[in-house]
């Protein structure tokens, strides 16, 4: 009888076992699946941003710093070039992953329609427009409760014919390098979507430009990456700091020096022990005119 007993209880030990396995496996492949999707999503993503042969073409001298948290991003980049003038725009959707990467995809189609289709070449009215598409197609009337989805970005419209460049940016500043000097363009503080303080319009700012001018515009991923030594972020005083520092160097070499101290800052353990992970995306592009 004792017997009977010991071997009942390991078939049922048998049987929950293989229970077990059954759903690891079933969870595993679900796993699979999933990720599989979201790598095919990402190179999806990378073929709607702008190639680097046409950045090189439009843009000359330049760099794009892109690194997603996660294998897809919520910042994206986007160009187009009409006539005269090149259009640049750097973005930071809410959110970051495949909700980020959803958002990003949404405005870069909608960049598309507003200044290849349209032809609007004036930067406020394409945040302006921009803005008005993001909160029709998310239905955001500003109900209490209401998704609050949306992105901050800077947009640059270069014309190397007359030397100007036009700014506008929702949250998102632009900064020049002329003469050692840093300069910061500010943002209106309000983002593409809904908002309840918003103004009717972003502010366009018109430019003087000479050769050799450094712009950069970014997401605060770069600034609000947490690392070092004291369990604090880059911020921007560092990451202006950085740029005055190394302005005259090549756009490639510049690059490097802030990717070296981005992965040197993150090369040091928090309070746990552990390294520290990248928190946000991070986007930063450089353009000598």
């Amino acid at each position: 009888m004792q017997n009977e007993e010991i071997t009942a209880q390991r078939d049922e030990i048998q049987a929950q076992k293989d229970v077990v396995e059954k759903a690891k496996d079933k969870i595993e492949r679900q796993q699979k699946s999933i990720m599989d999707s979201i790598h095919y999503a990402s190179r999806i993503q990378e073929a709607v941003l702008p190639p680097d042969e046409y950045l090189n073409k439009i843009l000359g001298e330049h760099f794009v710093l892109f690194r997603p948290r996660d294998i897809v991003s919520g910042d994206f980049y986007w160009a187009t070039e009409s006539g005269n003038k090149t259009v640049i725009v750097a973005a930071d959707c809410t959110g970051h992953g495949v909700p980020g990467a959803f958002m990003s995809m949404l405005g870069m189609s909608f960049l598309n329609e507003i200044v290849n289709k349209d032809g609007i070449l004036q930067a406020n009215i394409i945040l302006n427009r921009l803005r008005e598409n993001v909160k029709k197609s998310l239905r955001q009337t500003g109900k209490e409760n209401e998704a609050k989805d949306g992105m901050d970005i800077a947009v640059c419209i270069l014309d190397k014919t007359e030397m100007k460049i036009q700014y506008a940016g929702a949250y998102n500043p632009l900064l020049i390098i002329r003469n050692n000097e840093i300069s910061r363009i500010k943002a209106d503080r309000m983002p593409i979507g809904i908002y309840l303080r918003e103004k009717e319009s972003f502010t366009n700012n018109i430019i003087d430009v000479k050769k050799g001018d450094l712009l950069y515009i970014f997401s605060d991923g770069y600034v609000d990456q947490f690392g070092g030594e004291n369990d604090s972020k880059i911020r921007s005083a560092k990451f202006k700091e950085l740029l005055i520092e190394n302005h005259k160097k090549s756009l490639a070499e510049q690059k490097a020096v802030l990717v070296k101290f981005l992965e040197e800052w993150m090369d040091h353990t928090d309070d746990t022990g552990r390294k520290y992970k990248q928190v946000d995306d991070i986007l930063v592009i450089g353009i000598e005119i």
